[in-house]
């Protein structure tokens, strides 16, 4: 059995929560046409963490900004939890952000006069869906943020603040939550705590988290971690630790010569498979295929 058919079988029997088909995103036309995403397939099982990193303007934020339909690809098709995104009109895409997608971002995007309860409970309200009281007070205690029900976001510190906006995200059990640079604006104490936390959304709460980094710390808590230069896939790694996903970027970020390739990393047993990704997607506990 060929690759792409044993990969093809392995993609059917498979449950994804997210999966793009050759995507093909250009920015700008003509002579200075830019392709951020050059014929991208990628498959997400649920139940599973995925970081996205490559070096600044690699694709890795458009890719996400397709997946979320935030943004449509030229080409291809982008399908979460079942629905296609591509062929949705803006209606349809408004209801799936707001059932079926949750969002972190760097900069927290909280709403200042409201407080830390009314905050998470915000994306169910836009969605006139009832807010449990007890359901989202019980989250905010599981996350650290008991005692701050009533603060607004002024009265807490960054990390708090990431801790609110990851609630948000999360109440409404969300088929995927897109995280973009989560951990930016936090300082190393902060940002482990919510990479903590995200980690034991997906292990205990059986979350689907999609995360683009550009730290290989935030990398290494992922189950997986997919590798972008020029619009491509160009590697993974499974089981990844900080070391050997450092040392990834690092070669993606080395200077190619014209007309060369990027460097290659090491083929190890039970961590990178090549090219693997495009073909199948990421499988938690073993080898990307």
């Amino acid at each position: 059995m060929t690759r792409a058919a044993y990969a093809h079988q392995v993609t059917n029997k498979t449950t994804h929560a997210l999966e793009l088909r050759d995507v093909t995103k250009r920015h700008g036309a003509g002579d200075t046409a830019v392709t951020a995403l050059d014929r991208v397939s990628l498959s997400i099982p649920r139940g599973t963490f995925t970081a996205v990193m490559g070096p600044s303007g690699s694709g890795k934020s458009t890719l996400l900004h397709c997946a979320a339909g935030l943004d449509r690809p030229d080409s291809g098709s982008v399908v979460l939890d079942g629905h296609e995104l591509t062929d949705a009109d803006e209606t349809a895409l408004t209801r799936l952000r707001r059932e079926r997608m949750g969002f972190v971002f760097q900069s927290f995007n909280l709403v200042p006069t409201l407080t830390v309860a009314q905050n998470v409970a915000l994306p169910l309200e836009f969605a006139g869906r009832r807010v449990d009281g007890p359901q989202v007070r019980g989250l905010l205690a599981r996350l650290g943020l008991g005692d701050r029900l009533d603060h607004r976001p002024a009265e807490l510190s960054g990390g708090q603040q990431q801790r609110v906006a990851i609630a948000r995200a999360m109440l409404s059990r969300p088929a995927v939550v897109f995280a973009d640079e989560p951990t930016g604006a936090l300082d190393t104490q902060a940002a482990r705590d919510v990479l903590r936390i995200l980690r034991e959304a997906v292990d205990a709460g059986g979350q689907t988290i999609v995360m683009v980094t550009h730290d290989p710390v935030a990398g290494a808590y992922a189950d997986a971690v997919v590798f972008f230069s020029d619009g491509r896939i160009v590697d993974s790694m499974t089981r990844p630790d900080p070391a050997s996903v450092a040392a990834r970027m690092a070669r993606l970020s080395t200077p190619v010569p014209q007309g060369g390739n990027v460097p290659a990393a090491p083929i190890r047993q039970g961590g990178v498979q090549q090219g693997g990704v495009q073909q199948g997607g990421v499988r938690r506990g073993g080898d990307v295929r």
